[in-house]
């Protein structure tokens, strides 16, 4: 007990000494995060201008654009800086809100795709029956339900992780305040610490996994039944892309978390990590735009529009937008799916 203090700051280590290779990925690193930033933001401002864009569909891709903004941004920045200068002290308090500020976008991530597998399920096999059932209010519902479940699920193991006594030792060996080497600083057992963040987890993971698995098993079951291979073409095309982020995400969420800790060694803990804190939010745009015919047609009706409103004298046509949806959603049941 007598190695024990208050513990007011954390040193974060970062990727330690890199042997002059620091400002190479900087760059790197950097690239990523602008890439990702300005990738989900067109994709938000695309949706917002675009009236045939304002569907169930594109509503949940409009949150999740959001969502991935503020989830690598909870990362990005203090990682960027331990490049630079080196190993970064965090306060206290911006350790919790970092832990806590990713836990809740990783969580609401889960739910938001289990939601967009469940509007794709019901256009694909339900077409009839899809713009009933998914009308504004259950577009809400599960996108606010997303965010709410985000929000508190990781309240819980935030507080009891951030209880514990810390020794003197402060120093996380990571780029970021992550369960594993927080949970590494304390003086005492971490036993029901670890047990309770392991519950929680599996069960904001694995549910909607469980419900996204079998939403795509659905789907390929419906669409195997379409006599026509341009038909099968049609409705593989229009979840291809959610099924390919879907992949990317719990593929490399699963193999940091999946694994034991002690199993890893620092440095591939960090590796993997970058994976699903910076590479695959900066995929996840460029997935959307390039393997989305709606999206590129939608980029070639905004430079059409603003090349001739730059011709013509008068002001274009008002946009649409997303975040008014009781004006758009009118037109959502003339959508085709």
């Amino acid at each position: 007990m007598g190695n024990l203090t208050t513990v007011k700051e954390f040193l974060l280590l970062g990727f330690g000494n890199l042997h002059g290779l620091q400002f190479f990925l900087l760059g790197i690193f950097l690239g990523m995060y602008v890439v990702t930033l300005l990738g989900n933001l067109l994709i938000l401002i695309i949706i917002s201008l675009d009236r045939n864009l304002q569907t169930p569909m594109y509503f949940f891709l409009s949150n999740f654009s959001f969502l991935e903004i503020w989830y690598t941004t909870s990362i990005a920045p203090k990682m960027l800086q331990t490049l630079l200068v080196g190993p970064k002290v965090i306060s206290f308090v911006g350790c919790v809100v970092q832990f806590y500020f990713f836990g809740s976008m990783a969580v609401a991530e889960c739910f938001l795709l289990a939601a967009m597998s469940y509007d794709r399920y019901l256009a694909i096999c339900s077409p009839l029956q899809y713009p009933s059932l998914m009308n504004l209010h259950t577009c809400v519902l599960l996108a606010s339900g997303s965010w709410l479940g985000g929000f508190l699920t990781p309240v819980v193991t935030v507080a009891m992780t951030f209880q514990l006594p810390f020794c003197a030792a402060y120093t996380i060996d990571h780029f970021f305040c992550d369960l594993a080497p927080v949970l590494k600083l304390a003086c005492s057992d971490t036993e029901i610490v670890e047990k309770t963040a392991f519950l929680l987890a599996s069960f904001v993971t694995m549910v909607p996994f469980v419900l996204t698995v079998a939403s795509y098993i659905h789907i390929v079951a419906a669409v195997l039944r379409i006599p026509s291979a341009a038909g099968k073409r049609r409705a593989f095309s229009t979840c291809s892309s959610h099924l390919t982020v879907v992949t990317l995400y719990y593929g490399t969420l699963g193999t940091v978390y999946a694994v034991p800790a002690a199993t890893w060694a620092a440095v591939l803990n960090k590796i993997f990590s970058l994976f699903y804190t910076v590479v695959t939010p900066m995929v996840n745009p460029i997935v959307y735009s390039l393997r989305n015919k709606d999206v590129q047609k939608a980029v070639r009706r905004l430079m059409s529009h603003w090349a001739s409103a730059k011709g013509s004298s008068g002001p274009p046509p008002p946009p649409g937008s997303i975040f008014f949806l009781r004006t758009a959603w009118a037109s959502m049941k003339d959508t085709k799916h």
